[in-house]
């Protein structure tokens, strides 16, 4: 298997563990409706966004100087 795919896959596993340790359940509970679940989407996809920019930044900053 390709070393990547594997560290994405250990990755998965480990993220899987702390978030049942955080929050006591797994992506497989059933109390949140879809619209919930969409909500969680959104706002991982806002920090990702927030994220990018950081970098984006810190790169323009190196290239910069």
């Amino acid at each position: 298997m390709d070393g990547i795919v594997k560290r994405v896959i250990e990755a998965f596993r480990k993220r899987s563990e702390r978030g049942l340790e955080k929050y006591g359940t797994t992506l497989e509970r059933n109390d949140l409706t879809n619209l919930e679940w969409l909500q969680h989407l959104q706002e991982e996809l806002m920090d990702a966004t927030l994220y990018i920019e950081k970098l984006k930044d810190e790169e323009k900053n190196k290239q910069s100087n």
